[in-house]
């Protein structure tokens, strides 16, 4: 079984203990955690770091929920071997429905590598408020992830999702830089498109939020240029702020943030931060504050919303209400 190299490197640093939230009485009850897909590597690596007894993490997944979508090969052609791995090497419980899951775990992870399916997927878990962390792509496409959103809301379960990105140390760095007052951030990465999502949803979500994660929020506006092998996205802040996102898929593949400061010019690389996301999965496990608001994650998902849109009128610009505006009115119908 073949991995992306952001998984081999988790497997690598998988043994790095998460010392920040791991103490807890002798007596706490373990945290069940269920997951729902399993045809990402994510599914595998994600349980090799929760249920490692070297990592004395309060939080196991016990159980899952099998599923994969036949009209994606990297979904329906990897599934049956990450399901053999979960039961074989960590014991995890497979079940053949969402209720029967959600009524023996305390906490859901959705791990479809599919965002189409997500907001059905996570609906019996927000329901039924047991906290829900969904993977990146929260959803396919804005609509659903604001639905997925407000039914969170509507019912006050925590939900979030996020790009590992968000927790590497090169990102982290680049975050806190003191490069003076920051005027232009450039994110870049690997871009890949899949027809079911949007443009960036599908991999450029990983130099996307790595680029929210630096310059923070207040994207107002977005343009783009495309091309078959490369995507240049840029974004206007409110204040007068540039972010950009390169989207690679002819070039080498490589992440990298780069910040333009009035005191300073700071550049970092980037890939995976499991360990770092799990240290932070388990503190939302034990608080249930998610550690990314929905407003950030779907001011994320606008930006990639009105990229495509922009696309579509040959790289004129789109502002970030209008997307969200249209994608609200569409969700009631």
């Amino acid at each position: 079984m073949k991995l992306h190299p952001f998984a081999l490197a988790a497997f690598t640093l998988a043994s790095i203990s998460l010392i920040s939230i791991t103490t807890q009485a002798a007596d706490a009850p373990l945290i069940r955690v269920g997951m729902i897909g399993l045809d990402t590597s994510h599914a595998t690596v994600f349980t090799k770091i929760l249920n490692d007894p070297a990592n004395n993490s309060p939080a196991r997944v016990v159980a899952a929920v099998p599923s994969s979508s036949p009209d994606i090969e990297s979904s329906f052609s990897r599934v049956d071997g990450y399901v053999e791995t979960l039961k074989k090497e960590y014991g995890v419980k497979m079940l053949d429905s969402i209720d029967a899951l959600v009524a023996e775990v305390d906490v859901v992870m959705i791990e479809s590598v599919d965002g189409r399916p997500h907001l059905a997927q996570a609906t019996p878990a927000i329901i039924a408020g047991k906290p829900t962390f969904i993977d990146k792509p929260v959803a396919a496409d804005l609509k659903d992830a604001i639905a997925i959103f407000d039914l969170a809301k509507k019912h006050g379960t925590p939900v979030w999702s996020c790009s590992n990105l968000r927790y590497n140390e090169g990102v982290k760095k680049a975050a806190s830089a003191d490069v003076g007052e920051v005027a232009a951030v450039l994110s870049y990465g690997p871009a890949s498109l899949e027809e079911h999502h949007m443009d960036l949803a599908w991999y450029g979500i990983h130099p996307t939020e790595a680029l929210f994660t630096v310059i923070g929020s207040g994207c107002e506006k977005v343009s783009r240029v495309f091309t078959e092998g490369t995507d240049v996205v840029t974004g206007v802040w409110k204040g007068g702020k540039v972010g950009t996102v390169l989207g690679i898929r002819d070039a080498k593949k490589v992440y990298g943030v780069k910040v333009f400061g009035t005191k300073a010019v700071v550049e970092e690389s980037a890939g995976a931060g499991y360990p770092e996301l799990m240290t932070e999965m388990v503190k939302f496990f034990q608080t249930k504050v998610p550690p990314v608001t929905a407003e950030q994650t779907l001011e994320i998902f606008a930006f990639m919303a009105a990229a495509d849109e922009s696309k579509n009128r040959n790289g004129a610009e789109v502002t970030l209400k209008e997307v969200m505006d249209a994608a609200r009115k569409a969700n009631q119908k």
